[in-house]
């Protein structure tokens, strides 16, 4: 399932309605959305005083109530360091999610964010929980908390993992892609979040119309229900779409490889040449490098593949063999930091 879990409209610092949003995510053919305003930063609050903080959910799903677009409640907790930003999914209501007094003057942007950030993160992320929400770390890198874009993990986030409070962390966020947030996931078995945390329109940031795309999390969930995308979520079996980069862990990134792409039709021209087909099914484009002792007659040892294609190749096998395999390091795809996947595919020759 295709999912933007971090996203604003103009009931935070976003400047659409929710239900652009969700003619976007139409329109982008995603299959779940999440709008998550910041609870604390109100910029609009002025002109568009809500003191229902679920507004912007409920704007959204009665927006996409004929179609099959899934709407995720959520919300952004939006703190300073060491807490920084978290968003929380599938909550039941944001409203339990920050506190400022009933004397705070409520139209005032200013003096509402001040207020509402003397309440404690940890009872927001507490009161996230309670409600059986799925929590991560927004942008770690963000250049505001470590101006050299390398975070750390601070005792705030290591005790909250520790607890189990804390479920995932964003490696990609609007134009941005953290190695380092990356391993963090990696080494504190935190769920992988890409999203675009998007505040304009999509097509303006993202530019679709030229062949780009806003960063997703893609989620393995065994149905397209609400239900198997948090439990999938939980469970870490996601991965990540950013500029043509696919990022996960092998257990969950390889299999998506292997549904993605596929070798067919092998069989030899009139002389002792291969030739096969590889059909890449998926909205990504692929650039493989060829690991196999094989070589290819009409291209080097890099090739792509273009996303909804199907390509043919030269294969010189040497003598005539009965079945073929072949073996590429996908270039940009990543289990690791710097660490590409590996793709073997194979065929019977007619």
């Amino acid at each position: 399932m295709v999912f933007d879990p971090h996203t604003h409209s103009v009931f935070s610092d976003g400047h659409v309605w929710p239900r652009i949003r969700v003619g976007e995510a139409f329109r982008d053919g995603l299959d779940a959305l999440a709008i998550t305003e910041h609870l604390e930063y109100q910029p609009h609050i002025a002109d568009i005083p809500h003191p229902d903080r679920n507004r912007a959910y409920e704007d959204a799903v009665q927006a996409a109530s004929h179609s099959d677009l899934i709407i995720v409640p959520g919300a952004e907790i939006t703190r300073d360091m060491p807490a920084s930003h978290m968003n929380a999914l599938f909550i039941l209501d944001a409203n339990e999610l920050y506190w400022v007094p009933k004397s705070a003057e409520p139209y005032n942007s200013r003096v509402f964010t001040d207020t509402a950030l003397q309440w404690p993160p940890q009872n927001a992320v507490k009161a996230a929980n309670e409600q059986g929400a799925f929590v991560f770390w927004n942008h770690a890198w963000w250049t505001k908390d470590f101006p050299n874009g390398i975070p750390s993990v601070s005792d705030f986030h290591l005790n909250n993992i520790r607890d189990g409070l804390l479920h995932g962390i964003e490696i990609a966020n609007g134009e941005d892609y953290s190695e380092e947030a990356f391993q963090i996931a990696l080494d504190n078995g935190l769920t992988l979040i890409g999203s675009s945390d998007v505040h304009n329109l999509v097509d303006w940031d993202y530019q679709p119309h030229k062949g780009g795309h806003r960063p997703v999390t893609l989620v393995l969930a065994s149905e397209r229900t609400t239900d198997s995308m948090k439990e999938a979520m939980f469970g870490r079996r996601t991965v990540v779409w950013f500029k043509n980069l696919l990022i996960g862990r092998a257990q969950h990134l390889n299999p998506l490889l292997e549904a993605c792409l596929s070798l067919h039709d092998a069989s030899y021209t009139p002389k002792d040449i291969l030739t096969v087909s590889i059909t890449n099914k998926s909205d990504a484009d692929f650039q493989l490098r060829n690991l196999s002792p094989f070589g290819f007659h009409d291209q080097g040892d890099l090739i792509t593949v273009a996303q909804h294609s199907t390509q043919r190749f030269m294969v010189k096998t040497g003598l005539r063999i009965e079945s073929i395999v072949l073996e590429f390091e996908v270039l940009n795809a990543y289990t690791a930091p710097r660490k590409t996947a590996t793709l073997v595919l194979q065929s019977q020759i007619r």
